[in-house]
């Protein structure tokens, strides 16, 4: 069957190129979890025999990988020791003027995005910078995109600052059997990042100005506000205008809701009916009393101010996340409520409350909601982490002696690794025993801090690179490049680079990188040049997403609280996508000349 070849590909070859189209559709149009997309391809590629049992799972005994793996509890120390909230408490600082501000934010959040995950770093940041927004007078929407791309692009500076770095550095290595220093990318990304912090600024004309989601919810007296008509109240028969309810002390009636369920405007000659539910927007305080004054009773799903609320619930607020099952669903037709004791109060579009039944809204991504909880039962942010992202659910570590000695140990493991005294990979875990053994964090802190998500993800990915080199597709697409560019080097290196940034818009950057290695690796073989500066640009075009707020996980996290709309990334992301480009290539080929394979 391997012999059999069809336009110029084997049959393998085919399957390979349908299993990538059918991932990359399912990740774009569908919620099916990314791992389990990546493991379903796995087993394709296996069962079809593209791959042996020792490639379909070598990803997952992949060096890059494992290291990744073991970074995760080297963040969970510096986490929970507070190294984050001493490094905001010390630069953030008072700025005068917006561009001081994006200096202010954007170089220490690239920095630590340098060591530590960049959703780690932003998801820290995200409460912490709409409290700084407000100290500052600006809106949260002009700094949060400058925090994610930040992140982004402090990432890139050092092998260890995002997953795609790893996955190619990995791969390299085991082509060429030379392993990459962990600077490598230091010089390139830090000029990239600091033409980023530029063009920001130059451009921050083109930031969207937007309200805060939740500042839709700091007068907590206006509400949305449920009222049922029990049986025997006097309003049943009459009319909106009879009852004297359109206009009421405090707000007025915007809705009815009828025993079916059906729900209209609330016009003068409609008629009200035992168990219709009356639906006010208004002061929240003053519409209560139609409990006493008209003989109203709440909802079965009441709203409370805050003076209703019992004294051992708590108000809090949080943004649905991308992928969330509540998408497209209203509230009051799932289980949600019950099923997590809490109860929704209202919901906020795009920083604007929306003045309709809270539970009658069809939720969508980016939507704030305001909810009371219980603090009788324990919240568990981390289980509804696939559905709603707390702004307030981040606990702030004290800060001490930890502080000192994870960062030691951090700083310890880049020196050692930079040096090459020790491999990356016993330096990781050399870090990740230190950091228990000091006590920055314990055991269950440690393994709640691996993602095995994320590590499926990368095993994978490095799957993927093998089937696509195996197959002859990146052979085959490098010829195809090379046919299109020519044979300067510098053409095919930005050809391949702009791709490589337009596709990860879309997709992981990490399966962005493990797809174009192979095709990056052989354009740069056929040329006669060495693979190792093409890398380097690949590294950084792959993790330059600007344009979507798909993207990047990061700009999933700071989508909601901004109260961005889709199109808000694409006003400034496409600019930045070909600013970087330029700047990648340039610098790579100025600090890393193009050389001659011997």
């Amino acid at each position: 069957m391997e012999g059999l070849v069809l336009g110029g590909f084997s049959l393998y070859a085919w399957i390979t190129i349908a299993t990538v189209l059918a991932m990359f559709t399912t990740l774009l149009f569908t919620k099916v979890r990314t791992d389990i997309v990546f493991l379903a391809a796995i087993g394709v590629l296996f069962v079809t025999g593209v791959l042996d049992a020792k490639e379909a799972f070598s990803g997952f005994s992949s060096t890059s990988v494992v290291v990744i793996g073991v970074l995760f509890v080297v963040v969970a120390g510096l986490t929970h020791t507070g190294v984050l909230q001493w490094i905001v408490k010390r630069l953030f600082g008072q700025p005068n003027t917006y561009s001081k501000a994006v200096l202010r934010l954007m170089l220490p959040v690239a920095a630590l995005s340098s060591f530590l995950s960049n959703t780690t770093v932003v998801a820290m940041f995200v409460g912490i910078v709409k409290m700084w927004s407000k100290k500052l007078g600006v809106s949260p929407s002009k700094l949060l995109i400058p925090l994610s791309y930040a992140s982004g692009m402090g990432g890139v500076c050092t092998l260890i600052g995002t997953p795609p770095n790893l996955i190619i550095s990995g791969l390299y290595e085991d082509q060429t059997g030379h392993a990459m220093n962990v600077l490598a990318t230091t010089v390139p990304g830090v000029f990239c990042l600091c033409i980023g912090v530029l063009s920001i600024i130059a451009m921050r004309r083109l930031l969207p100005d937007r309200k805060a989601p939740e500042s839709a919810f700091e007068s907590t007296s206006e509400y949305t506000v449920e009222l049922l008509v029990p049986a025997d109240n006097p309003s049943i028969g009459k009319t909106i205008a009879e009852a004297g309810l359109k206009t009421v002390r405090g707000g007025s009636l915007i809705e009815i809701s009828h025993f079916d369920d059906y729900t209209i405007p609330a016009y003068d000659d409609e008629p009200i009916m035992g168990g219709d539910r009356l639906i006010f927007a208004g002061q929240i305080d003053e519409l209560l009393d139609l409990k006493k004054s008209h003989g109203f009773v709440n909802a079965d799903h009441p709203v409370f101010s805050t003076s209703e609320v019992d004294t051992s619930n708590q108000l809090r607020t949080a943004y649905v996340t991308f992928g969330s099952s509540l998408i497209g669903t209203t509230i009051g037709d799932t289980s949600f409520e019950h099923d997590n004791n809490m109860i929704l109060v209202a919901v906020a579009r795009s920083g604007e409350r929306i003045r309709q039944s809270p539970h009658q809204v069809v939720l969508k991504a980016g939507d704030t909601l305001l909810l009371e909880c219980s603090s009788r039962v324990k919240l568990n942010t981390e289980s509804l982490a696939s559905q709603l992202h707390f702004f307030d659910s981040t606990q702030v570590p004290n800060i001490g002696r930890g502080t000192l000695i994870s960062s030691t140990i951090m700083i310890a493991m880049v020196v050692l690794s930079a040096l090459n005294v020790l491999p990356l990979l016993q330096c990781a875990f050399l870090a990740a025993m230190a950091m228990l053994l000091f006590r920055c964090c314990n055991a269950d802190q440690a393994m709640k801090a691996i993602n095995w998500d994320i590590l499926m993800v990368f095993a994978g990915s490095v799957v993927l690179g093998t089937a696509i080199q195996k197959t002859g597709i990146a052979e085959r697409m490098a010829f195809g490049i090379l046919d299109v560019c020519g044979t300067n080097p510098i053409v095919v290196m930005t050809a391949i680079c702009f791709v490589g940034t337009f596709i990860t818009e879309f997709i992981s950057n990490t399966a962005a990188g493990a797809m174009f290695f192979p095709i990056m690796y052989e354009a740069a073989e056929k040329l006669g040049y060495d693979p190792f500066p093409f890398m380097i640009a690949l590294m950084i075009s792959v993790s330059s997403s600007f344009a979507t707020p798909i993207g990047s996980p990061t700009h999933m996290l700071v989508y909601g609280p901004g109260g961005y709309r889709f199109s808000d990334f694409a006003r400034v992301g496409l600019l930045m996508n070909i600013i970087i480009l330029a700047a990648n290539i340039l610098i790579v080929n100025l600090i890393y000349p193009l050389t001659p394979l011997q």
